[in-house]
C-alpha cells in the first residue's frame, strides 16, 4: 500500500476510530441499550420469520415431514427462552448460554426447527469474549452434545456427518471469534496500560532532567557569582583601608573590582546564552568566551593576589592536553576552594596550589596558613557540596578539613580512565 493511498484512507479511518470510541463511552454509560439492540435484532432477522409463515409449511417436502409443527404460543414461549437471556449475554455469560442451551435441547427434543437456534451460537461467543476461560471447556461438551442431537433428528432429511460438519464448523467459528475479539481487547488494554505507563515515566524523566538541569545551573551559577563577589567584597575592603593612607592602592582596588564585575558579566552572559540557545538559536550577538579550564587558573590565582593573599601555583604532568570536561571541573575546584581560602582567610595568608596529572588520575591541592576553621552549614551546602559533584562526574572524591601544620586544607582526586569519568 502506498503513501498515496494511506493518506486518502486517513480521514475515513478517523472517522470510524471516533464513531467506535463514542459507541463505547455510550455502551459504558447504558450497557443495556446494546444488549437490548441485540436481542431485538436477532428477533427481527429470525423470529419474525417463523412467526409470519407458521402455518404455511414453507421448505422442501422432505424438511416440513422431519420435523414438528408448533403451535403459535408454543413457538413464542421457545423463541423468548432462547432470545431474552441474551439480554444478560456479557454480565452473566454462563447462565445466559446454560438456560438457552436448555430451551434448545429441549426444543430439538419435540422435533422443532426454530431460526432463533442461532442465539445459541450468540451465547457461546459471548460466553467465550466475557466469561471465564475454564468454562469453555463445559460449554464446548454441551455444545457438542446438542449439535448431535441436532444431526440426529435431521438424519431424515440429510446426511447424519454433512450435518454434524456443518453444525460443529459453526459453533468453532463461534468459539474462535469470540475467543479472537477477547485476545484482541486483552492486547489493547495491554498497549493502553503500556502506554499510559511510558507516559508516566516520560514525565518522570522530564521532572529528572528539569531538577539536574537546574542543579547544575545553580551550581555554575554560585561557582561564578560567588568567588567573583567574594574577590570584590575582599578587594572594596582593602581599597576602603587604602584611600586614606595610599590613594594610589585604591584606586588599583577600584579598577580590579571593575575588572572582576566585567568578568563575573561575561562569565554569566555566557552561562545565559547556553540556556537560551535551545528555544532562540545561536546567539545573535558577539561570540561568547568559551569554557575555562586550566590555562585560566593562572588569571584565577592573578585576581586571588590582588585580593591580598599570596598564590604560590605548581603543575605536574601535561595538565593542558586533559579534555575540556575534565580542565572545566578542576577549574571549578580551584575556583571554589580558593573562594573558602578568601572567606575565612586572612589578608597575607600563603596559598599553595598543586595540579598533578598521571596516567590514571588528575589530584589537585589547595592548601592555606589561614586559620583551622570548618566552613560554616551554608558553605557545606554549596561550594563543598558542589565540588563533590563535580568530581563524581569523573569517578573522583573530594577531601576537606584542618591542614597537618596549620590552615586549611582541600584535596580532589579525578579518575582519568575512560572507564571512570564521562567522556
Amino acid at each position: 500500500m502506498t503513501t498515496d493511498d494511506i493518506s486518502g484512507m486517513g480521514p475515513l479511518v478517523a472517522r470510524m476510530a471516533r464513531g467506535g470510541q463514542r459507541l463505547r463511552q455510550a455502551d459504558r454509560i447504558r450497557p443495556w441499550v446494546l444488549d437490548t439492540a441485540v436481542v431485538v435484532l436477532v428477533f427481527l432477522m429470525f423470529c419474525l420469520a417463523d412467526l409470519l409463515h407458521s402455518g404455511d409449511g414453507d421448505g422442501p417436502r422432505r424438511f416440513r415431514l422431519a420435523f414438528t409443527q408448533l403451535p403459535l404460543a408454543g413457538m413464542l414461549a421457545l423463541q423468548a427462552g432462547l432470545v431474552l437471556p441474551l439480554l444478560w449475554r456479557r454480565r452473566r455469560p454462563l447462565a445466559a448460554f446454560g438456560v438457552i442451551a436448555a430451551v434448545f435441547v429441549l426444543q430439538w427434543s419435540v422435533g422443532a426447527a426454530l431460526r432463533a437456534d442461532v442465539a445459541l451460537f450468540v451465547a457461546l461467543y459471548s460466553l467465550a469474549l466475557h466469561g471465564r476461560l475454564k468454562q469453555l471447556p463445559w460449554a464446548c461438551a454441551a455444545m457438542a452434545g446438542a449439535m448431535v442431537l441436532v444431526a440426529l433428528r435431521v438424519s431424515a432429511a440429510m446426511s447424519v456427518w454433512d450435518a454434524l460438519f456443518f453444525l460443529l464448523s459453526t459453533t468453532t467459528a463461534a468459539l474462535a471469534l469470540g475467543l479472537m475479539v477477547r485476545i484482541r481487547r486483552a492486547q489493547l488494554a495491554g498497549l493502553r496500560e503500556r502506554a499510559a505507563r511510558l507516559e508516566v515515566e516520560r514525565d518522570q524523566r522530564s521532572r529528572l532532567a528539569a531538577v539536574t538541569e537546574r542543579t547544575r545551573v545553580a551550581r555554575e551559577m554560585h561557582d561564578i557569582v560567588g568567588h567573583n563577589l567574594s574577590v570584590i567584597i575582599t578587594l572594596a575592603d582593602a581599597g576602603a583601608y587604602a584611600t586614606d593612607t595610599a590613594p594610589e592602592r585604591g584606586k588599583e582596588a577600584l579598577q580590579l573590582i571593575g575588572d572582576t564585575g566585567r568578568q563575573a558579566l561575561g562569565e554569566l552572559r555566557r552561562v545565559l546564552g547556553v540556556l537560551r540557545e535551545a528555544a532562540d538559536g545561536p546567539p545573535a550577538g558577539p561570540e561568547l568566551s568559551p569554557q575555562p579550564g586550566i590555562a585560566d587558573i593562572d588569571a584565577l590565582c592573578a585576581k586571588v593576589r590582588a585580593a591580598g593573599l599570596e598564590v604560590v601555583y605548581r603543575t605536574s604532568g601535561d595538565v593542558d592536553a586533559l579534555d575540556s570536561g575534565v580542565q572545566l571541573t578542576a577549574y571549578r575546584i580551584v575556583q571554589e576552594a580558593l573562594t573558602n581560602t578568601l572567606k575565612h582567610a586572612d589578608a597575607g595568608t600563603r596559598v599553595h596550589l598543586a595540579i598533578i596529572e598521571t596516567d590514571t588520575r588528575l589530584t589537585i591541592r589547595v592548601q592555606d596558613t589561614g586559620p583551622a576553621t570548618p566552613p560554616g552549614p551554608h558553605e557545606e551546602g554549596h561550594g563543598l557540596v558542589g565540588m563533590r559533584e563535580r568530581a563524581a562526574l569523573y569517578g573522583g572524591t573530594v577531601s576537606a578539613g584542618p591542614a597537618g601544620g596549620g590552615g586549611w586544607s582541600v584535596e580532589a582526586v579525578l579518575d582519568l580512565t575512560p572507564q571512570g569519568g564521562v567522556r
